[in-house]
């Protein structure tokens, strides 16, 4: 893509709606165990919110060699009987490409998965589905791209938006579909975007966001005041790859900028993208960078991601990225981020001004998670553990509880763990 420069801002405190820290500065309480819906063997969790409670789906082995794609609702501390949405044996499945499913209303869900092609492990086409009755039936599967390409459709962010569903992947059909992620021979990786009605027909043909970006980091998305915007890893010519953003707004969709200009050059994808949330006009990307050493950094937006403040960074050195970020009340960020060669994971709570450090053995434990309103899942190491969620807090109430799900959520054959805190 073509980038512009992008200009800091100052940026005004949210409100905090009431609420105030403890004396102690945590908020975050011991964690207490949650039976999972889920059996053991499952893997690759998502977790989305629900205007009462809480979304969980996952991907459950069959015995014949399948997987199915299942659901569950948590309200009043109480999971619901799972559902399933799809079940198929020629899947696409992976660590860091995973399923998801979400909610537009509490009656109104989405889900997408990956389809395998014959021929080639990465030939594969986006499924999406659609349920107009919390999960008890589906419309017939469709993809919301069309060209027909044996090459690779995933990392799909799916994001509910004035009732419909805002969908963005990204799309290989100008490649070789040889996995090729440094200078192949072939044209670029793409993102591209479409709209979903509640039928689960697309409202007009996909199309191209950008039109050239990095082949296999996952991409965000969040709803801001004018409209979606969708975080992601880009791509230059001479193999930068720093992250990007590009907005939604009543006349169209923007040109991609860069969120920051890190100058990270890596000549194959570190599969390690972003994570995004928005408030209003309050927008926050947390992301991992390696120009000169491991880095996982944050930026703020007061204008609906038009233009960013300086980065900030929150930790450096042994870090493996793979973050999650959430926009509190109280001018408050909690970030999530993986280490190297452990299974912990560091929580941060930013401050706009100053940054403030949540150590990892603090407050909720080395694997906390935060509250329940707003639910994003990340993907983690290669060996298969992920790190937990982040949940923004309800600006309507005064306490409420943090969901998070241990690691070994998706490690095969051990049970299903979750926790939640109570938050303060």
């Amino acid at each position: 893509m073509t980038t512009r420069p992008v200009a800091s801002v100052a940026l005004l405190a949210l409100t905090a709606c009431g609420r105030s820290d403890p004396p102690d500065g945590r908020w975050l309480e011991e964690p207490v165990a949650l039976d999972a819906p889920a059996p053991a063997g499952s893997r690759y969790p998502h977790l989305a919110t629900l205007e009462s409670g809480a979304l969980i789906s996952w991907l459950e082995p069959g015995a014949e060699g399948d997987f199915s794609l299942r659901a569950a609702t948590l309200r009043g501390g109480s999971w619901s009987a799972p559902r399933t949405v799809a079940t198929g044996a020629d899947w696409f499945i992976n660590w860091a490409d995973f399923p998801s499913v979400i909610a537009v209303t509490d009656r109104l869900w989405a889900a997408h998965w990956l389809q395998q092609k014959p021929g080639n492990v990465y030939s594969y086409d986006v499924r999406l589905s659609v349920s107009p009755d919390g999960g008890a039936s589906w419309s017939p599967p469709m993809s919301p791209h069309d060209d027909g390409t044996p090459t690779e459709h995933g990392f799909v962010s799916l994001l509910a938006s004035g009732g419909k569903v805002q969908a963005a992947w990204l799309d290989g059909r100008q490649t070789t579909g040889e996995h090729e992620h440094g200078h192949g021979t072939g044209g670029a990786m793409t993102l591209r975007g479409a709209m979903v009605q509640p039928d689960g027909r697309m409202q007009v043909r996909d199309y191209e966001l950008d039109g050239r970006v990095c082949d296999c980091c996952q991409t965000d998305a969040a709803l801001t005041s004018e409209g979606a915007v969708i975080v992601y890893r880009d791509r230059s010519d001479d193999e930068i790859r720093d992250i990007a953003i590009v907005r939604h707004t009543a006349d169209g969709w923007s040109e991609p900028i860069l969120v920051s200009n890190d100058g990270w050059r890596i000549e194959a994808c570190p599969v390690n993208g972003p994570a995004a949330d928005a408030r209003g006009d309050d927008v926050v990307v947390a992301w991992f960078t390696a120009p000169d050493k491991p880095r996982v950094r944050v930026a703020f937006s007061g204008d609906g991601g038009r233009t960013f403040s300086k980065a900030v960074e929150v930790a450096s050195g042994k870090v493996a990225g793979r973050v999650d970020v959430v926009l509190l009340p109280g001018a408050r960020t909690a970030l999530r981020s993986r280490r190297c060669g452990r299974r912990a994971h560091d929580d941060r709570t930013v401050r706009r001004r100053p940054v403030v450090g949540l150590p990892a053995d603090g407050a909720c434990g080395r694997r906390a998670a935060l509250r329940m309103d707003r639910i994003r899942r990340r993907p983690a190491g290669a060996d298969g553990s992920r790190p937990p969620a982040l949940t923004r807090p309800d600006s309507r109430r005064r306490d409420g509880h943090v969901l998070r799900s241990h690691p070994c959520f998706s490690r095969i054959g051990e049970p299903p763990e979750l926790d939640r805190c109570p938050a303060r």
